[in-house]
């Protein structure tokens, strides 16, 4: 919001001239502008008011590892291990709803988006005690296997893999795309669902890829539609890890996000780590063609191959196999891509985002072994703040019935 309603907010959603569904909605309590400081003083209600679900199985299955998080060991292990020169770690601690951190390492400036979700997060709801670390590079860190010794150290990362132990949160990507949707001009997760191009059976029945090198198969891609051009339109946009390749396989114009769906079948291979356009794949109504892949984002546990999209193998061996075979099987490809596009809607939802977030911090919060401290070289991230913003916090606590 831009700005501040005591009570009584309507909310109008028409089509045409018509009401849909409940429309008009009108909020009992206060709603308030982003920037106000107004948060809520009980996380369970607040919790409850967003619904949000009482287990999330990447979440239990990141602190399985960690049944309780030895503070005095990750200050002074994180530093050596990961905060060296080429470090891209950020050593964050939250008391009393006031975050403060320091880089450790060079490569930390992507702290803004670590810092705009938090600070939004406080904004919104009392936040626990705690002391973390963020991993802010493509990369998961932590490789140690449970039972070495030393053990592995709960590092936050945007991306899992198979073989590390990183405690997953949503992308950079995703997030920012959530706290900046009704005024940024890059995509975000909700307007990709009102422009998913023509209907399924005018979409043209190609698989399409449009992407950087950051991955050899993605450049096998490229001589795959070379070769197969009634089947697959690929092509890379920049060239910067396989510049050799550009003279032989050409560089292809960029393309807007929106204009992806006139193409029934998406392929989604991995760049360096996780593809981070998937989410935005899955919510567009095109069959995505999924490469296997060892990395994963926090919301890959909830979706199944062939319910949600079409596996392919780490090689593509089998994507023109795929793509026949979706050619072939139309109302199959149609069925799952529309299965795979609301599992999507659900997951991916604005609040689903904050759910996860205070999730990880309440799990993190609830296993440390002594009481989180702000360290020497931790400064405080002020709250932003809009001279036009109105902010009267209405009471200490309010119930479910006025959020």
């Amino acid at each position: 919001m831009y700005e501040s309603v005591n009570e009584g907010l309507k909310i109008e959603v028409l089509y045409g001239d018509d009401h849909v569904a409940q429309s008009p909605y009108i909020l009992k309590g206060p709603v308030y502008h982003e920037y106000c400081a107004c948060p809520q003083e009980d996380p369970q209600a607040w919790l409850q008011t967003l619904s949000c679900p009482t287990e999330e199985p990447q979440i239990a299955k990141d602190f399985a590892s960690f049944p309780s998080i030895n503070l005095q060991q990750m200050l002074h292990e994180v530093p050596k291990r990961f905060g060296e020169e080429r470090g891209a770690i950020v050593h964050y601690t939250i008391l009393n709803n006031h975050i403060y951190r320091r880089p450790l390492g060079k490569y930390t400036d992507f702290k803004m988006f670590s810092d705009e979700i938090l600070l939004s997060l406080a904004r919104k709801v009392l936040l626990p005690d705690l002391e973390f670390y963020i991993n802010l590079g493509d990369w998961p860190l932590e490789h140690r296997k449970v039972n070495e010794t030393p053990g592995p150290l709960p590092i936050i990362s945007w991306c899992g893999s198979l073989d590390s132990r990183d405690i997953i949160l949503p992308t950079y990507d995703i997030t920012h795309s959530t706290l900046e949707a009704m005024r940024g001009v890059s995509n975000d997760l909700l307007s990709i669902q009102g422009n998913t191009g023509p209907s399924w059976a005018n979409k043209t029945e190609k698989a399409f890829f449009r992407g950087r090198d950051s991955r050899e198969e993605r450049l096998q891609l490229v001589q795959l539609a070379k070769e197969n051009p009634e089947l697959l339109d690929a092509g890379i946009t920049g060239y910067f890890f396989f510049q050799e390749k550009e003279k032989e396989l050409g560089k292809a114009k960029l393309i807007g996000f929106f204009d992806f769906f006139k193409y029934k079948y998406q392929v989604n291979v991995d760049g360096t780590v996780a593809a981070y356009r998937y989410p935005y794949l899955m919510l567009g109504d095109s069959l995505v063609l999924k490469q296997d892949s060892p990395y994963y984002e926090h919301f890959y546990m909830a979706l199944q191959p062939w319910k949600h999209y079409v596996p392919i193998k780490r090689n593509l061996a089998d994507l023109l196999e795929k793509v026949k075979w979706a050619k072939e099987n139309d109302e199959e490809a149609k069925r799952i891509a529309k299965e795979g596009q609301l599992t999507a809607r659900d997951l991916l939802q604005p609040h689903r985002l904050y759910c996860y977030y205070y999730r990880v911090l309440q799990n993190y919060a609830e296993r440390q072994s002594s009481k989180p401290e702000i360290r020497d070289g931790m400064e405080l991230v002020p709250q932003p703040h809009d001279d036009t913003s109105i902010c009267q916090c209405q009471g200490k606590s309010r119930s479910r019935e006025e959020l």
